[in-house]
């Protein structure tokens, strides 16, 4: 009774394997689809999406019975299936299928639909593409990148614009498309395009999350220009170097996206020892239009010059933030107090403090900005923080406080095998640890000069044999403390940083 009790969560229910025979022979399953109940079409769809049964996946779109088809409700772990398949990069085959589904239903004319029911041919009214895994690395040929989507949908878009008006009476039912858009100099005018030809088109694409690299102000304008002011929820500016005047520009197209909740920009320069007339100004301007977001919930501010101007950025914002990212912000003791005393510190479940000096004057301000977000810290990232053996074991009692803590990145930091072993000691009050992405220990090195620079902890050579040791007893004091579901590792590029709205 026990082992049948615990079956379904270890393996496939019967529906799942029931579902998976049936589409062995795909065009029978196609012919038996109108035949079958509408609520065996999520699992259907997600058995075909996992088995690349593409004819099956193309028809399914194309008969979708609902007003939604969401890649992460349909691809999700399950009751019938453990796997996630979000979690994975999604199969070409497989993500082709569905815009040819899509495209099929969009040339279907409407006189046509008495060929199935009524509900079924006409239901869907937004297929949410969004959510696809991203993780920056070199990907398999037979799976498929966000760009690689991004392009697709793109050149569905495009088609479907230039294949003309429909007949009187034929017209399709409009499909709303959910995205996330990757776009860069070499995509920009393909981009474009697909987004100018989508308004007005009976396929009309709509993004969610906006991710521009090295993109020119006036393309990065020109985008934005073309975006649904009621979909997008995050824009992410990368390695654009802005600078305060470029962002001066830029900024007031982004703040008329009033559910915007994720900010991601970069090099925001504004230097408050050597000030001038313009950069002042364009600081002001820039600050005057953070004010007018609603629903900001994650701000990133990665290597901007904010010493001393922490309190005037974040008290302009109208809302608590939840996620805020200040890698390399050259922050000053004052910064982490303003932040510790602000109403954003006890709602905080996201802070990233990387490549910020915390082992000198600013250790105490950050250990009161840790008490004031002890409650809600699921994610804390000091990367290249100097952090030494002293200062993590001043920290390690307000640390430890952070009992729902999920993930500590402490990479790049100079720490011993005593200060590690320290730290694994102690976290074990914090039992929602699950990742402790931690630096090769001093220890390991031959001839470090101290207090090493963080560029040589990352550069220079260590010693595998003094390692492999670290690693072998670092592992056996988990299993003692029967922590051994929890990763410590060094793999600082294999572990992605939780995204805000994962937490």
């Amino acid at each position: 009774m026990r082992w049948l009790l615990a079956w379904p969560s270890a393996m496939h229910t019967l529906v799942f394997l029931s579902t998976r025979q049936v589409l062995q022979c795909q065009p029978a399953a196609c012919q038996a689809l109108p035949l079958l109940p509408r609520e065996l079409f999520p699992l259907l769809f997600k058995v075909a999406f996992m088995d690349k049964k593409t004819v099956v996946l193309r028809e399914l779109v194309h008969t979708w019975p609902f007003p939604l088809l969401s890649f992460q409700q349909l691809l999700q772990e399950c009751a019938h299936c453990s796997r996630a398949l979000l979690q994975e990069r999604p199969s070409t085959e497989s993500m082709q299928a569905v815009i040819l589904g899509l495209t099929a239903r969009l040339h279907t004319p409407e006189t046509e639909a008495g060929t199935q029911p009524l509900c079924r041919k006409h239901a869907l009214r937004v297929l949410d593409m969004t959510g696809l895994l991203d993780d920056g690395v070199e990907q398999d040929p037979g799976t498929m990148s966000m760009w690689d989507c991004t392009a697709a949908v793109a050149r569905t878009c495009i088609a479907q614009q230039q294949g003309g008006t429909a007949e009187p009476g034929l017209a399709p039912i409009p499909v709303e498309v959910r995205v996330d858009l990757r776009v860069n100099r070499a995509s920009y005018a393909f981009l474009r395009e697909a987004l100018r030809s989508s308004v007005g088109s009976p396929l009309r694409l709509c993004c969610r999350d906006l991710r521009a690299e090295d993109l020119p102000m006036r393309n990065t304008v020109a985008l934005l220009q073309l975006l649904d002011a009621g979909c997008l929820r995050r824009v992410d500016l990368r390695f654009n170097n802005l600078g305060l005047r470029g962002l001066s520009v830029i900024i007031p197209h982004v703040a008329r996206f009033q559910h915007l909740a994720s900010l991601r920009l970069h090099y925001v320069h504004g230097d408050s020892r050597q000030p001038s007339v313009d950069g002042e100004d364009n600081f002001r301007y820039f600050l005057a239009q953070m004010g007018r977001f609603t629903c900001l919930r994650e701000l990133s501010m990665g290597s901007s010059l904010l010493s001393g101007r922490l309190d005037q950025l974040l008290s302009t914002l109208q809302s608590p933030l939840e996620s805020l990212e200040l890698a390399f912000c050259a922050l000053l003791p004052e910064d982490l107090r303003f932040l510790a005393r602000s109403p954003h510190a006890v709602h905080l479940k996201k802070l990233d403090l990387s490549g910020n000096d915390l082992s000198g004057s600013q250790l105490e301000p950050f250990q009161g900005l840790l008490r004031a977000a002890a409650a809600t810290l699921l994610h804390l990232e000091l990367t290249e923080c100097q952090l030494a053996d002293t200062q993590l074991l001043a920290t390690l009692p307000v640390l430890t406080r952070c009992t729902s803590l999920r993930y500590l990145g402490l990479y790049g930091n100079p720490l011993s095998m005593a200060g590690l072993k320290e730290l694994l000691r102690d976290s074990v009050v914090q039992a929602e640890l699950r990742t402790v992405v931690h630096p090769f220990p001093v220890d390991c090195y031959e001839g470090l000069p101290w207090p090493p620079p963080a560029s040589v902890l990352l550069e220079a050579s260590i010693n595998e044999e003094k390692f492999a040791r670290v690693e072998a007893e670092l592992h056996q004091l988990l299993l003692a403390s029967g922590r051994a579901h929890v990763l410590w590792t060094t793999d600082i590029y294999g572990r992605l940083a939780a995204d805000y709205f994962s937490l």
